[in-house]
Order: C-alpha cells, then structure tokens, then sequence
C-alpha cells in the first residue's frame, strides 16, 4: 500500500512531508495525523533535519479532516479527536525547527489548520483557504479558531469560521495568513530556496526566535522581554553566537553547527 505521507529530501537538511492520498484530497484522517505525528517527532530527535517543507500531492494541499470518520464522532471521541489533533500541530509548530507549508489548490478545515500550524506559508495562485466545519454543524477542532484569529485578527476570523466561505491566495496574502504568492510552477522550488535560506543560519538563534514569538505572544510584554532575555542569554552563551560574530569581524561566511 502506498504510504499515506511520503518523504523525500529534496536538499541536504529538508525533510519533504507529503500528504499522499490524493484520491481522498489528502483528507487528515486518524491514521494519518499518526503517522504525521511520528514522522514529526523523528525530525525533531534527528540533527541532520533542518527544516520541514510540507506539501499534498494530487490537486490540492489537504481538504481537511475525514468526513467518514466524522460521522461517526460523539461528543466524548469528538473531544478526543480534536485534542489529537491539537497536539500534532502544536508539535509542529513547536518543533524548534522552521517548518514550511507550500499550499497548492485547497487548504480547508483540518489543512488550513495544519498550514497554519507551520512556522511559515506560502501559496500558489490559484490556492483557496477556508474553514467551513460550520456547514457541517461543528467547528474547526485542530487550533483554528486559535490560530486563524492571531494570524489574521478576530474580526477576519470570526467571518471565515461563521461564514465557512472560501477566501483567495490574494486575500489570504493580504491578510498575513500567507507570506507570499507563486505561480504553481514556481511553488515548491520556492518553498525550497526559502528553507535552504534559512538552514544556512544558526539552528540556536531559529530556536530561541521559535519558541519566544509562540510563546511570547499571549504573555505581557513585560513578561514577554524577560523571556527574550533570557533567549537572548542563551544565544550569546553559544558557539553559533562566537561564529557569527567572529564571521562578520572577518569579513566571511558564517557556518553555524546549532551548538
């Protein structure tokens, strides 16, 4: 049977996590967010991992979750299910490591929610976002109402989780869900100029950037700057921080270890 995420490492140090059934639009079913879930906590332990690029085949990026299973959700496993879900795209999005969604043709529901989880996006197009589960009778479970409202502000959000309608590449862009709009055929490569832009600068400094913007954004901001501080300690407490500063004085590149 056909892997349900294929992996492929397009440039020393991405690891490409692709949603891979694309005769079900890459729907997040409970056996895929599994396996999504194993496949983060690997990059996570393996230092040779730099940066994640994550992608659909087929037509579109994900259409969300498995309306089949679904169905078939009480209001117990519905509770269950959604803290699951929560739970791997938290990881992602903690993972210390930047990770980058390249959206084609549809993130809705689930993959809205899992392109929003990643540390940054970019997308074709022709791309549509949306976060219909209210047609459905329910609400976006995996951290959307969450996240869609930092990203793009409450009054944005509450019109696309109330509405459940789609919203464009271009809208999405001007809103800031987005970082930037490709043609399809220039998507993925891209999405990999960017990450290996990315992978050539301190493992450390990304870390520390990761983790004080998540968890710095709901803190006050004198909370906030004490954690940046204490990042900041960290850094300058590093071999990357004694390259980088050594590199500039001479006049040269600067090859950062993460150590």
């Amino acid at each position: 049977m056909t892997d349900i995420i294929k992996l492929s490492y397009p440039q020393d140090g991405i690891l490409q996590i692709s949603l891979n059934r694309p005769e079900q639009l890459n729907a997040l079913s409970h056996e895929t967010l599994q396996r999504l879930a194993q496949i983060l906590q690997d990059a996570k332990q393996d230092k040779a991992i730099k940066a994640l690029l994550l992608t659909g085949e087929g037509k579109g990026f994900c259409a969300g979750a498995n309306i089949k299973e679904l169905a078939n959700l009480n209001g117990q496993s519905g509770v269950t299910f959604a803290k699951f879900g929560q739970q791997v795209f938290d990881t992602l999005e903690n993972l210390g490591k930047p990770s980058l969604a390249a959206i084609h043709g549809f993130a809705f529901g689930g993959g809205c929610e899992l392109a929003m989880a990643a540390t940054l996006r970019i997308a074709a197009n022709n791309a549509l976002f949306g976060q219909p589960e209210i047609k459905l009778g329910v609400i976006p479970g995996f951290g959307g109402t969450q996240r869609l409202s930092r990203l793009i502000g409450k009054g944005r959000a509450l019109e696309m989780c109330l509405t459940g309608r789609r919203f464009s590449a271009q809208e999405a862009l001007q809103w800031g869900l987005v970082n930037e709009i490709h043609e399809p055929s220039n998507l993925l490569a891209r999405a990999q100029q960017l990450l290996s832009e990315l992978i050539k600068l301190s493992p450390i400094a990304m870390q520390s950037i990761i983790t004080v913007i998540n968890e710095g954004y709901d803190l006050t901001l004198e909370t906030g700057q004490e954690l940046e501080a204490a990042h900041f300690g960290l850094c300058c407490n590093s071999a990357d921080k004694r390259e980088g500063v050594a590199a500039f004085l001479e006049k040269r590149v600067a090859q950062f270890h993460g150590e």
